[in-house]
This record gives C-alpha cells, structure tokens and sequence, in this order.
C-alpha cells in the first residue's frame, strides 16, 4: 500500500542516500514515482526493491510489463502538480530519446501512450521537462547501457545529426559508431521495439552526398532487419501551425509484424497564420527592438542585398506563416513581428537608443510555442533565453502527432 503522496516519496528518495550515485539520481526517482512497476535504469534489481519499500509500494520481481489490464499501473504516485502526467491506463509503452522538452512525448501520449524511459543531456531542457510531465530524464545516453533500458514498444529520438567521421567504407552498423545515431541503433538491436520514429533536420538528405542518411538507411533495414519505407519530409504548416519548418522523418516496424506499406499523413486543409498564435494581450517592452538594434539589423541586410543574397531579418505579417524557429543565429530576427499595442515605451532592459515607435518587436516564447504546436497549458519555466532555445530545438508536435497516429495503427499498437 502507498504510504506517500508524489512530492513527499520523489523528497524522501533523494534524501534516502539510497540511489546510486550515477549522476542520475533525480531521473531515477522521478521514474520510480512515475512508473512503479518498472525497474528504473541505472540501478541493481536489490536497490531497486529498496527503494520501492521506502516510498511503500512493491517492486516486480520481473521488471518487465506484462500483457493485460492487471498488471498495468498496480501503483501510482498522482502527481498532481504537472499539466500532462503519464495516463494510469495506456495501450503502448515507448521511449523518449534527445527528448528536449518532449515534443514526441506529448504527440505520443495524447494516443495511449506511456513513456517508460526519457533521455536528454541539456540541464534546462530537463527543468521544462519536469515541470510538464514529471519525469527528470536520464542524462547522456552514451553512458547508459542499452540492457538497462525498459521494455518498450516504440522509440522515439529526435537525434541530433553529426558527422559521420568514417561513414561510406562499409555503410552499416559499425559505421555509425561515434555518432549519437549509434546509440539510437544499439537500443533497437538490444530491445527490439515494435516500431521506431527518427526525426531530423532536412539536411540530412544531403549530409555527407547523401553517404550519412544512406548509412542510417542501410543500418536499420539491413543490420537491424527493419521494415523502413522511404523518408519523408513534412512540413509543420501543413498540419495546423503557422510556422515553415521542414524536418525529415524516419519510422521503421519490427520484421515480426510483416509489415510492407506505410503511408505518411497527407496535409491538413486548415489555413493557419500568425494572427492565430499571436499574444492577446499587450506584451511586455522588453521585447520591442531598441533604434539602434533595429538600424543595426536593416544595414546587415543591406549589406547582403547590395551582394546578392537574401540573408536578414524578416518580419512575419499577421496573416503570413513564420519562418522556422531556430535557436541561435539569426533565429529571433527571422521572426519579427509588428505590434502597435504597446502602451509604454519606458526600458525595463539596459538597450542603446529608444525602444522603437514602428511597433516591432520579437516573438515571445509564448509565441514560439504555440509555433510549435504545444497548448497553452504547456509550463514556460526557464529564462527566454533558454525557452528560445528549447523550443527552436524542439519538433512540431502537431507534424509528429499525425505521423504517431500512422505509426501506431500500422503496427496495431490501437
């Protein structure tokens, strides 16, 4: 029988001395609160049982779910303090891979989802991702044996795209070492998911001529034995966010299910623009561009114009669909926007020169977000400057959604 409320189990777990000092203490906890019945990654099946009594619930001698209604969710921590907490009845497992602030997460348990297992190396990324759905991810994946990772049905990774230093001498598994991609492909040769969902960036197509997504190809459907259909490139705004975000998305179904088709989502027909994400009330001054700023971004700009190229700040209209959000570079200037609702020029930020009266103005990270296809309810909890961040990492859930729902049906996971 629980004997703790969430707060009071996830306080005395950290404060027990009992966890393991791998550095993941937290993720430990927040996964032992969230998923009762399964032996959290990074400790012995002994420290495992220890903890499980400490907070008042018993631990499974077989870490591993069962099939069937009795054996889902025999305890559960409520926690009552985050806007999307795991559902106590689900119809698959999976895993959160390069979680950022769980893009995938969201799409995935929006369907029947439970995530058994979420990773992320970034410090304020984690903090986000707490505040949302309770769970502290594991740090750097590279460090976690895959034997350690929960059974699941589907893996998730939005990995990150780096070079492949000796990609294209044999184009498979081994080739991948030393990438971060290596660690997607030696969970999926150890765990054997149903199903897998790979997203990237557009530039993965032509990585390396097309050597690195040939590699990542060859891996899966010949190493791994996956069914992979072609790649597809999809477009955020074509499925009811206002933002051009291209990202490439990879999925693959176990042999065992003797799957040969998959069919990517078609395009929404909603018309989508800024107007429809825009900030309702007036915004705060500090983020209006200052006249000097504002004239240093105009003579960039014409300094590419008067050589042929197009690089610069764009403000978006109302009815125009944002630029991709990305984070560093000229991410935040490729988005502007003009407000005249600003009823207060004073400075609250240390700027050179005035706050401008042409009304224009960045995007909030509220703003981003709603780009981004996360609810209103979504939790906002680190500075802007690493929301931005956060968020211009992140995947468009409503893009990854549409294809979660193809996956799952195709692997009759619903």
């Amino acid at each position: 029988m629980l004997k703790l409320k969430h707060s009071q189990a996830l306080e005395e777990l950290l404060g027990s001395g009992k966890i393991s000092e791998s550095g993941d203490e937290r993720a430990i906890a927040t996964h032992l609160l969230d998923s009762p019945d399964i032996k959290p990654a990074r400790v012995s099946q002994f420290e495992y049982e220890d903890l499980c009594s400490l907070v008042g619930c018993e631990p499974t001698r077989n870490n591993l779910l069962q099939e069937g209604e009795p054996y889902q969710k025999q305890f559960h921590f409520k926690n009552d303090g985050v806007p999307f907490p795991s559902p106590k009845k689900y119809k698959f497992k999976f895993i959160d891979l390069f979680a950022g602030i769980g893009g995938f997460r969201l799409a995935f348990q929006s369907l029947g989802g439970k995530c058994v297992f979420s990773s992320e190396w970034d410090k304020s990324a984690k903090i986000t991702y707490e505040a949302n759905y309770g769970d502290y991810p594991y740090g750097d994946i590279t460090k976690i044996a895959e034997t350690e990772i929960p059974d699941h049905d589907v893996l998730c990774a939005g990995f990150p795209c780096q070079a492949f230093s000796i990609a294209g001498k044999r184009g498979g598994f081994e080739d991948t070492r030393g990438t971060l991609f290596f660690d997607v492909a030696r969970i999926i040769k150890e765990k054997q998911p149903k199903a897998f969902f790979l997203e990237n960036v557009k530039g993965l197509i032509s990585h390396r001529s097309g050597k690195t997504l040939e590699t990542i190809l060859k891996t899966l459907r010949e190493d791994l034995g996956y069914y992979v259909p072609d790649p597809k490139i999809l477009n955020a705004k074509d499925f009811g966010v206002p933002q051009n975000r291209e990202r490439i998305f990879i999925v693959g179904f176990h042999s065992s299910l003797n799957i040969a088709d998959f069919e990517y989502p078609k395009k929404k027909n909603k018309s989508v623009t800024f107007a429809d994400v825009k900030e309702e009330e007036e915004v705060s001054v500090k983020y209006f561009m200052s006249t000097v700023y504002l004239q240093t971004l105009k003579n960039h700009r014409a300094r590419h114009e008067a050589k042929g190229n197009g690089f610069g700040y764009a403000i978006i209209p109302d009815t125009g669909i944002a630029n991709s959000v990305v984070c560093g570079g000229m991410g935040r200037e490729r988005n502007l926007v003009i407000d005249h609702r600003l009823s207060d020029y004073t400075p609250i930020t240390k700027i050179k020169g005035e706050v401008n009266r042409e009304g224009i103005r960045r995007m909030t990270p509220r703003e981003w977000c709603r780009l981004q296809g996360y609810p209103d309810k979504f939790k906002i909890v680190v500075a802007d400057a690493n929301a931005y961040k956060q968020l211009g990492n992140s995947v468009a859930v409503p893009a990854i959604k549409a294809t979660a729902e193809k996956l799952i049906i195709t692997a009759k996971l619903i």
